[in-house]
């Protein structure tokens, strides 16, 4: 579809979460974007110059519907980009830029420590499979990253915050490494969110974010964009992932998540805040071994975060205990306020466990390997949760 002028973009990003890709519905009037399940549309008269892979013609909810377009003017707004590309889930987001922009003989420098989904297509899927040459590194330490960017490296990939230790990449170094070498640059921004960090202009090419988490916020539906400035790019993962793959979004998702975006950045501010003040309620605790979080000073990539995120340092914070897997499933299932799931950025806060027999452990820093919790900040008044916290500590002894 044609794109359109962000008429908001002068405006504060809170601003542009309500007004931009709104509009009045031309047939009744109403103040709300509709919700349009159709999954085909009258087709022009004149077929002649229609091509059935298209995204530039509403045809088929394949090829696009119009609330997957009204968020992906939302999407592309909030991170100040040209354009977005809204798809299924965040992993769809993913595999569609790694689908589009590799072939096989092409290499990836990866996160060592990358969310489980990334790291699966990377150390199993797209080497196995396609003949991708696959590395990974430590994406917090520049002179591994400077020797594993080598002349014929395709991409580049990193997450910062990374998930799950919360460890802090510098974007525009890795950015100018990649370039150097003729490299592209994606950063999966999910923990930051486009509210505290805005890598394209930190010199990204592409942002993933789930949009399942922040941006939606309320733990009710999945979704995932691609945001760029490479237009010709973006038209070519339309085409091969989303039309010829089939990674569209469903338009009640799309319509979802389009409503929960609205108040993404009052949300988000009041989890920066939250975050911060159990963070350092946290590294108090006795029987806590570590907490990681970008707003701590104690955190390495700290001064790093500083520089790259602005409004605050996200929702997650990653944190050990000094006990064995089951005492820490028991001290998770004895939490009244906080939710014992997965996922993170819901208006409820999350907590789950990182097992020591999981494989990827072993990638991480030692610190991480024994007593880890992954926790999303949620909506909650913040002492309620630290009270939850303490009582659920006490009731295992810690």
């Amino acid at each position: 579809m044609a794109k359109k002028a962000n008429k908001f973009a002068e405006y504060d990003i809170s601003t542009q979460a309500i007004h931009t890709g709104t509009d009045y519905d031309a047939e009744t009037g109403a103040i709300r974007r509709p919700l349009h399940m159709a999954n085909s549309y009258k087709l022009p008269d004149d077929l002649s110059q229609v091509n059935y892979s298209s995204t530039n013609l509403l045809m088929y909810a394949r090829n696009g519907n119009p609330n997957q377009h009204w968020l992906e003017e939302k999407i592309a707004a909030l991170h100040r980009a040209d354009d977005a590309i809204v798809l299924g889930s965040g992993v769809a987001a993913l595999h569609a830029l790694f689908w589009t922009l590799l072939k096989t003989g092409d290499r990836v420098v990866y996160p060592r420590v990358s969310y489980m989904a990334v790291y699966r297509m990377f150390n199993e899927l797209f080497n196995r499979k396609f003949g991708v040459e696959t590395v990974m590194v430590d994406m917090t330490d520049l002179e591994a990253v400077r020797r594993a960017i080598t002349p014929g490296t395709r991409l580049v990939h990193i997450e910062t915050p990374d998930n799950p230790t919360n460890g802090v990449t510098d974007i525009a170094a890795i950015a100018k490494l990649a370039h150097e070498n003729g490299a592209l640059l994606s950063v999966d921004n999910t923990f930051a969110s486009p509210l505290n960090q805005l890598p394209l202009e930190l010199g990204a090419d592409f942002v993933i974010e789930a949009i399942t988490k922040y941006i939606n916020g309320h733990g009710d539906a999945q979704g995932g964009a691609i945001i760029s400035n490479d237009l010709a790019t973006m038209d070519r993962i339309r085409y091969e992932a989303q039309v010829n793959v089939g990674s569209v979004i469903s338009p009640f998702n799309a319509w979802q998540i389009f409503r929960g975006s609205v108040t993404f950045p009052l949300r988000m501010d009041r989890i920066n805040k939250s975050a911060q003040r159990i963070a350092e309620w946290l590294e108090g605790r006795k029987n806590v071994t570590f907490v990681s979080y970008p707003g701590l000073t104690s955190n390495p990539g700290h001064e790093t975060a500083k520089k790259q995120m602005r409004n605050g340092f996200g929702g997650v914070i990653s944190f050990g205990l000094n006990t064995d897997d089951k005492t820490v499933e028991r001290f998770c299932a004895a939490l009244k306020v906080v939710t014992f799931a997965v996922s993170l950025g819901h208006d409820e806060s999350l907590i789950f466990p990182q097992p020591s027999y999981d494989e990827r452990i072993l990638l991480y820093p030692s610190k991480f390997r024994n007593g880890f919790i992954r926790f999303s900040v949620g909506l909650e008044e913040p002492a309620d949760i630290i009270a939850d916290l303490d009582q659920a500590l006490r009731s295992v002894g810690l």
